[in-house]
């Protein structure tokens, strides 16, 4: 079994509110035993500058063991690449396969340079189907990105969704390697399914979005950051805990 923990949309603008959250949500990773890895689901950066990938490098570092990092549609892949995964720059889709003890993980780049919306482009699409030809089956696999690829029933979310999901779902048929899918974006901690399989949704670190249900404002100012923690059994079943940060809560951005 893996035990990782999943946090998502950060922000980094170099104001002290979105920096003394994740510093807190950092804080109660550290102090966790047994974490066989973190994954930060995109929107790390809320500029993509420079000066905000050397905060966030700084704030990831204090972390123990691998931290997986995929860009979001607040990151830009010329700034991401060579401060967080010490690539050249380039404009390319940053696709990459991270083995963690027995289970793979797939993290796929989601994102159109200059929207907010996503979709897994046609060069990430291959790379993907190349991927799993060549992986050993009898190791489970993660599937991350972004934008989630099915409606949530969030309006102001489902408007920037993952498109084109049908490729995707048409991929994955007859992978059951493949057994689980997290993301973020959404800003809300949600569970569905895609494609027969578990579809997990990161809650936000910068801010959390309103239940429609709940009433007629976009986000919740006063709920706290939070994150997931994730247990994969060999068996390849994913067992999901969602938890609240407390912090000094400012004015939501």
């Amino acid at each position: 079994m893996i035990t990782f923990a999943h946090v998502s949309d950060l922000h980094i603008d170099l104001g002290e509110r979105a920096t003394e959250r994740a510093r807190r949500l950092i804080g109660r990773l550290k102090a966790m035993s047994g974490l066989d890895a973190v994954l930060v689901t995109g929107d790390i950066a809320d500029h993509g500058t420079a000066a905000e990938y050397r905060l966030v490098r700084e704030l990831l570092a204090e972390l123990q063991g691998p931290v997986l990092v995929l860009p979001g549609n607040h990151d830009v892949r010329e700034q991401f690449g060579p401060a967080l995964l010490d690539r050249d720059a380039s404009a390319d889709e940053i696709n990459q396969v991270v083995p963690v003890g027995d289970s793979d993980f797939l993290l796929c780049d989601s994102t159109i340079p200059g929207e907010s919306g996503g979709r897994l482009s046609p060069v990430t699409l291959t790379w993907l189907k190349e991927v799993l030809a060549e992986r050993d089956p009898a190791r489970p696999a993660v599937l991350a990105f972004h934008h989630p690829p099915a409606v949530l029933h969030i309006p102001s979310v489902d408007a920037i969704r993952q498109t084109g999901e049908q490729e995707l779902a048409d991929l994955l048929d007859g992978r059951p390697d493949v057994v689980a899918l997290v993301c973020g974006h959404a800003h809300t901690a949600a569970t569905t399914t895609f494609a027969g399989r578990p579809l997990v949704v990161g809650p936000g670190c910068v801010s959390t979005t309103q239940l429609p249900v709940l009433g007629p404002e976009v986000l919740e100012p006063q709920a706290p950051p939070g994150y997931a923690i994730h247990l994969l059994d060999q068996d390849g079943r994913l067992v999901t805990h969602f938890r609240p940060v407390q912090v000094r809560l400012g004015r939501t951005p």
